[in-house]
């Protein structure tokens, strides 16, 4: 089926509106991601008792599962982001509420439910609803005095960042805490505001590691290794060492049968022992051509509230590999956070999809984006002496 630009059927609007080379790029570390899943999972599933394709499987599912949702999600117009983005806050901070009280407690946190028989973690399909509603209303409190979003932004994070700590789970606090401050400074907030948030962050910070034994053990594990346990941090480190530039070669790894997180948070030092240190800064490269083409297509994006949207999400998705790339270097504490689309696990993967979904509705190109393109287009055509004959 060939598609036309005189075709106004929603797919056709779709295809000319659409970053084809972002989507490309999303759909290549989705399969990048399923490929690399074949070098880490296998060892922990015989290490669980479980089928050596157990988990490569599952991650198979979970990515074929997660490509339509995001090709959905990116058909949405603005006013139906921000609905979708509202309905889906709601519903995942009620479950997030609700576990509180019913769900398993896994390491000492209840960040799960089960729904018809499947494991979700509500969190990570909030954080993009989270980004949108937040884009929206900042972008409102800069440009409408009229309208209460500043104390509306400040309550919808509170209550996200409040869900989550009860869980607790403070790698997902720290991440929608240093995308909404982001958004503040790119929305223009008043210096004077910041400087206070970044005063109560600072308290936050200092309570979290005071109050909470687990945050204090991670920070002080880090700081000082002689403090505690730090089993899989040191195994992560050695595997990247191991490595060197190119890796033993694939399924040659052996330190992946000693970290019992390989398929999830540790995933990068099993890539790095196989496939060496060139293969992550090639994977790195990736995730940061995504960024990139994202935050440049948003550039000149007339609508403010996309604008920020797309800048919300795209450092969601860049702070996210950050923070796993880190922790798997030994350069933060350990999070729990896993590599979008490379880590295993099927509630990252619908919330990481959805996050990118909406990054490909937010920077569709618009009818004012595509009116000034075409005017432009027209004018290089006619080239300056044809442009100063019609001025005159």
């Amino acid at each position: 089926m060939r598609l036309s630009r005189t075709d106004r059927s929603l797919l056709a609007q779709w295809w000319f509106t659409v970053d084809r080379q972002l989507c490309a790029a999303i759909l290549i570390l989705i399969a990048v991601g399923f490929m690399l899943s074949l070098a880490a999972s296998p060892a922990v599933a015989q290490h669980k008792g479980l089928g050596t394709l157990y988990f490569v499987k599952r991650h198979a599912i979970f990515a074929i599962a997660a490509i339509p949702v995001l090709l959905a999600i990116s058909f949405l117009q603005p006013a139906q982001i921000r609905r979708v983005s509202l309905i889906l806050f709601v519903t995942m901070l009620a479950l997030m509420t609700y576990v509180l009280w019913t769900g398993p407690e896994i390491n000492g946190a209840r960040r799960w439910v089960f729904i018809a028989g499947q494991q979700l973690q509500p969190s990570e399909l909030m954080k993009p609803a989270f980004v949108i509603l937040s884009a929206w209303l900042l972008t409102q409190s800069a440009h409408r005095p009229d309208m209460p979003a500043l104390p509306l932004a400040l309550g919808l994070y509170l209550i996200s960042a409040v869900a989550l700590v009860l869980q607790p789970d403070i790698g997902q606090t720290t991440l929608i805490t240093l995308v909404w401050a982001a958004l503040f400074f790119l929305t223009g907030q008043p210096l004077r505001r910041m400087a206070i948030l970044a005063a109560a962050a600072t308290v936050a910070i200092g309570t979290a590691y005071a109050t909470l034994p687990h945050v204090q053990s991670r920070i002080d594990r880090f700081l000082n290794p002689a403090a505690g346990d730090t089993y899989q941090m040191d195994r992560a480190r050695q595997s990247i060492i191991e490595g060197g530039l190119f890796g033993r070669g694939p399924g040659e790894g052996q330190l992946k049968m000693a970290l019992p997180d390989a398929h999830t948070d540790y995933v990068l030092a099993v890539i790095a022992e196989e496939y060496g240190t060139l293969a992550c800064l090639a994977l790195i490269g990736l995730f940061g051509f995504i960024v990139f083409r994202a935050l440049s297509r948003s550039w000149n994006q007339p609508d403010l509230f996309l604008r920020h949207a797309a800048m919300g999400l795209s450092l969601l998705f860049a702070i996210q590999m950050l923070i796993n790339v880190g922790v798997s270097a030994g350069l933060l504490p350990s999070k729990g956070m896993t590599l979008p689309f490379v880590s295993y696990g099927g509630s990252s993967m619908m919330g990481v999809a959805v996050s990118m979904g909406l990054l490909l509705a937010v920077t569709r190109r618009r009818p004012v984006q595509v009116a000034r393109q075409e005017a432009d287009a027209i004018d290089d055509l006619r080239g300056p002496d044809c442009n100063a004959m019609a001025v005159n």
